[in-house]
């Protein structure tokens, strides 16, 4: 019996601590966090979400995106996530005090997509082909910053690959994990040309193209239609892909008259039967406007910033779908550290 105190003293103890160390201090030292603001108070990050982004963030989680993506940049000190233009900083506390729950994520079966709504193409470079209208949520703020004005100046022609690969246009593209919820394989690294300029023909092959790529007869990368397509046949972007097609999102209709300004670009094997397309159910719109709306790459002060790439799909451009304000960041998957 006098053992019994002692031991009960430090299980009880063991907890406590535990419960002070990880939910009090913390709370305690970022619960207070608000959104920051420029000197004339315009500018605010993060601002709360609602609409169309709140119901695909349901969606998105139910059907279990968490577990193969994670949702944070970490510092360029721990891990190549900033290298890999996944961001251009650190992830902060203050990124997500509006989420509820949080997509932290413990796993890159894919690549981080923190950022993704960052690397859409700007709307006036890429229009929407009509394959594709690309929805926004409800409560989106939208703003440029410097960055992306001066590259938004850039030509528009040609998506444009990363500095790394600019600079060795020889050299071997990194195993990519998804683009969106999955990526190109080195083998299917053939659709442009080394210099990154207009694309060939897909069953071409280039071997040592440099990473990025925009695959012939796709809309541009990262794009609302782009993101539907990978939604609805991952491997038509990459044969490699384990990721589960979500089809269920999408609904196969007979064309009565005109076919749908919404319906996606298929082909091969995807493509539905003639007479027939395939058109995005209100979850599946949900879905993309909340990926297009996950942008982290505001600039705060409690945090360094590094330059910014030019975006996949052409010039950076802020998310239009309730992203915050930032300069684009760039989207050069490579094989996560863990």
């Amino acid at each position: 019996m006098k053992g019994l105190a002692p031991l009960f003293l430090g299980i009880f103890g063991t907890f406590a601590f535990s419960w002070i160390g990880l939910t009090v201090i913390p709370t305690w030292q970022i619960g207070h966090l608000s959104p920051e603001s420029d000197e004339e108070g315009t500018d605010i990050y993060p601002r709360p979400q609602s609409g169309m982004f709140k119901q695909g963030e349901h969606v998105y989680a139910a059907n279990g995106c968490v577990y193969c993506h994670t949702q944070q940049v970490r510092a360029d000190y721990i891990a190549d996530d900033i290298e890999r233009k996944w961001g251009t900083r650190r992830s902060t506390p203050r990124d997500y005090i509006f989420d509820r729950p949080v997509f932290l994520g413990k796993m890159r079966m894919g690549q981080d997509l923190a950022n993704i709504g960052a690397r859409a193409p700007a709307p006036e470079e890429s229009p929407a082909p009509a394959g594709a209208a690309s929805p926004a949520p409800q409560g989106a703020a939208v703003s440029s910053s410097p960055a992306e004005a001066s590259a938004k100046a850039g030509p528009p022609s040609s998506p444009a690959a990363s500095p790394a690969s600019a600079a060795s246009p020889n050299a071997s593209p990194p195993p990519g994990q998804g683009i969106g919820v999955a990526s190109p394989s080195p083998g299917e690294l053939a659709n442009t040309t080394p210099g990154g300029s207009s694309p060939v023909a897909p069953s071409a092959q280039t071997p040592g193209a440099p990473w990025p790529i925009q695959t012939a007869g796709l809309p541009p990368m990262y794009s609302a239609a782009w993101h539907h397509v990978h939604l609805y046949a991952p491997r038509s972007i990459n044969r490699d892909s384990n990721m589960p097609a979500y089809r269920f999102l999408y609904e196969k209709r007979r064309i009565g008259g005109e076919r749908s300004a919404e319906a996606l670009r298929l082909s091969g094997p995807d493509a539905p039967p003639e007479g027939w397309e395939v058109v995005p159910t209100y979850d599946a719109k949900c879905v993309v406007a909340y990926l297009m709306g996950l942008n982290q790459s505001h600039s705060l002060k409690d945090v360094r910033s590094v330059g910014a790439a030019p975006a996949i799909g052409g010039a950076p451009a802020p998310a239009a779908q309730g992203a915050s304000p930032a300069a684009a960041a760039g989207g050069s998957p490579a094989a996560p550290k863990k």
